[in-house]
């Protein structure tokens, strides 16, 4: 779609551009509905239906509330949501569900526009203690256990992390010694750093647990697997025998959640007890697995859980936009400073910086909406069947942990740029986002540290790399080096950068009209992640062959070198997903628009690593000095777009619950402009001391020059 737009002069209107940018033009309008019916992906009706229910008050955080209010308040929620159908999409057909893995994540993710402490208190029951059983048993437990899981009659708890180890799940130490005298797995905690900590529902609610224990059978310990563990008695909710606990107490967001600590004295459970998709223990103590690799076996079973790690990115997505809604209206309507008129001002979204704060980052969140809409497909097949082998589940894998971090880290930056950008009203509780802020800030750390899940993509990136190049010399790994881009050895001896300056003819339109290539940036975004690869890739060549300290201090060296290569690989991919979402655009009007937002997601990746390119030889200094200037330039033609873009999101007000983007602003500051025109009109306006003092100097200065004139006949 386009629309002529006649811009007026002088101070334009809250939805236009500054004065020095007005004209009469043809622009490009966004679609707003088929934009927003593309974000919603293909589980559109799942996501309907879950932010229905999100926009209901009953399951709306109560702000104020005491932690123990909160929780039980957030205890009753669940049972609304059993009630509306709202979360067992995932689980079989035959026990009520809908066998519907994708539609499950979907819909779950939109809870954190109610509450983010409802949707981990639901993901807790569901999403972890539930699917372990799903995933992780047989036909005998989902039997069992799973009716009462999905109805909430059995509130459980999932055991994993413990006091001492959190992302290192290996190495936990909690133990389940079978005893083939009596049948029973022997499940105990030998020392207080192996307690279970941080354990959602564990403190109030959790009946039973999937524990998470190292498996020892006949003296040998087969690593970590998952146990079934009644908790507490359903009629007194104490503690079973051998069982205690502690409650972890008020935590820094997310008090709607009853985490605490666990630990186990010698309980007997069960040999059945055992969840035993994965592996097995005969009555005579006889391990059996269909694995053989004790480290392929472990992490297939971990694999099963990646749901949680899909679902953080996309409610972490999901609380980017519900901010930058908020924060985007609110800056069409908030005005501050007379900059370009005497008389009124200027409409913060006007001002550049304000531009750079908000547009950059709903550039960032529209990328990662498109990257979560492929990771969420990339695990549906992989659950429903569709493509579920071992490469499929490493590629989901790899994907889940390169982008949880991205969009975990990204919505915490555009929860506290947006409160920041909305002044002292940001700040108020009432607008949410130092709120979402607190109850999200979690989300970095669990379903696996972000720091600790980019390694493990680095980890997958340089065992592709060394898989490539396995047999090849270091002349070969140098040459490919440098020759990612050229294919010749031109990056660290200048020639590209005069090459490029060359092309250029020192025009910046030409530098500009480069870098906005989608060529142009791919090839850059690209080369970054291949050379960082290729340089850590022949600094570790033969560690494997090193002594064992040896080698992991070679790879210490380098560690932080690998993360940023995982980073950077993570933000291709969503640059990729964002390009590839451009040519489901039918729309010319909207193609536009968001092909110049796309733009902007990727200029500002380079400009944020602009020093890499310099030092790379990647980027003249010439091209280099365009970057920002042509990021300014784009900031004004998404300007006037702003808010159909945040509107595509399709969040109403229930879900945004934002005081100051309720319109509110709009109608104090059309009052303040009414009353000021009003009183100049009436001719009674008091006359500002520094009108007098300019008339003052301004007759002064008359009166000098006056006297200065010859009189006649001098």
């Amino acid at each position: 779609m386009t629309e002529v737009v006649d811009r007026p002069t002088g101070n334009g209107p809250a939805t236009g551009v500054p004065a020095a940018t007005q004209q009469t033009a043809v622009q490009p309008a966004v679609d707003v509905a088929a934009l927003g019916e593309q974000l919603l992906g293909k589980w559109a009706a799942a996501r309907r239906q879950a932010r229905a229910l999100a926009s209901q008050p009953e399951l709306h955080k109560i702000e104020g509330l005491t932690h123990t209010d909160h929780r039980a308040r957030a205890f009753g929620q669940l049972t609304y949501l059993v009630e509306n159908n709202g979360v067992h999409r995932a689980f079989p057909s035959e026990l009520g569900g809908a066998d519907d893995h994708g539609g499950n994540v979907a819909g779950f993710e939109e809870l954190v526009t109610a509450d983010p402490s409802l949707q981990i208190k639901a993901g807790v029951q569901w999403g972890l203690f539930g699917s372990a059983v799903m995933h992780l048993g047989t036909a005998g437990h989902h039997a069992k256990w799973l009716p009462g899981i999905m109805s909430l009659e059995i509130p459980g708890c999932f055991a994993m992390t413990e006091t001492g180890h959190g992302s290192d799940v290996a190495s936990i130490a909690t133990t389940a010694t079978f005893d083939p005298e009596t049948q029973e797995f022997i499940v105990h905690t030998p020392f207080r750093a192996a307690w279970k900590d941080y354990i959602g529902n564990a403190a109030v609610d959790g009946l039973d647990a999937v524990v998470f224990a190292q498996l020892v059978t006949k003296g040998v310990n087969h690593g970590v697997h998952a146990f079934y563990v009644e908790l507490r008695d359903p009629g007194t909710k104490e503690f079973l025998p051998g069982i205690g606990g502690e409650d972890d107490g008020v935590k820094g967001g997310l008090n709607g959640i009853d985490n605490g600590r666990l630990h186990f004295d010698n309980v007997r459970i069960p040999r059945t007890n055992l969840l035993n998709r994965y592996g097995d223990v005969a009555a005579d103590g006889t391990y059996t697995s269909t694995i053989a690799s004790p480290g392929r076996r472990f992490f297939t079973m971990l694999g099963t859980l990646v749901q949680g790690r899909v679902s953080l990115d996309g409610a972490a997505v999901a609380a980017s936009k519900i901010a930058l809604t908020a924060a985007v209206r609110y800056a069409t309507e908030r005005r501050q400073f007379n900059a370009s008129s005497h008389t009124d001002e200027e409409v913060l979204l006007d001002y550049q910086r304000h531009q750079r704060r908000l547009l950059t980052r709903l550039a960032t969140t529209y990328a990662a909406g498109f990257a979560h809409e492929q990771l969420l497909r990339k695990y549906d097949e992989v659950f429903s069947g569709a493509h579920d082998t071992d490469a499929d589940r490493q590629d989901l894998e790899t994907l889940a942990a390169a982008l949880k971090p991205l969009s975990t880290w990204h919505a915490l930056d555009t929860l506290q740029e947006c409160r920041e950008a909305c002044g002292g009203a940001g700040f108020l509780i009432e607008n949410r986002f130092a709120s979402l802020r607190a109850d999200l800030d979690v989300y970095v750390t669990f379903e696996g540290d972000n720091t600790v899940l980019l390694q493990l993509v680095a980890k997958r990136l340089l065992a592709d790399y060394a898989k490539e190049f396995r047999n090849v010399d270091f002349g070969v790994l140098a040459r490919y080096v440098v020759g990612q881009a050229t294919g010749a050895a031109i990056h660290r001896t200048g020639l590209r950068q005069v090459a490029q300056f060359v092309a250029d003819t020192g025009s910046v339109q030409k530098a500009a009209l480069a870098l906005r290539d989608e060529d142009g940036q791919r090839a850059l975004l690209t080369d970054r992640v291949q050379t960082m690869v290729a340089d850590v890739g022949s600094a570790l060549k033969g560690a494997n062959k090193l002594p064992v300290e040896k080698g992991a201090a070679l790879f210490n060296q380098h560690q932080n070198e690998l993360i940023d290569a995982a980073q950077a690989h993570a933000e291709l991919l969503q640059w990729e997903a964002f390009t590839e979402a451009l040519a489901d655009v039918t729309d010319p009007g909207t193609k536009t628009v968001l092909t110049w937002l796309r733009d902007l997601f990727g200029l500002s990746l380079i400009e944020k690593n602009l020093s890499w390119y310099l030092m790379n030889g990647r980027l003249s200094m010439q091209r280099a000095r365009t970057v920002g200037g042509y990021i300014n330039r784009l900031l004004v033609k998404i300007r006037p777009h702003a808010l159909d873009l945040v509107e595509a999101f399709g969040y109403g007000d229930d879900h945004v619950r934002a005081a100051i983007a309720t319109g509110a602003e709009k109608a104090r500051q059309d009052e303040a402009r009414a009353y000021f025109r009003a009183q100049r009109a009436s001719g009674n306006a008091p006359v500002d001391e520094k009108v007098l003092i300019a008339r003052a100097s301004a007759g002064a200065a008359a009166k000098a020059a006056a006297n200065s004139r010859p009189t006649r006949g001098q």
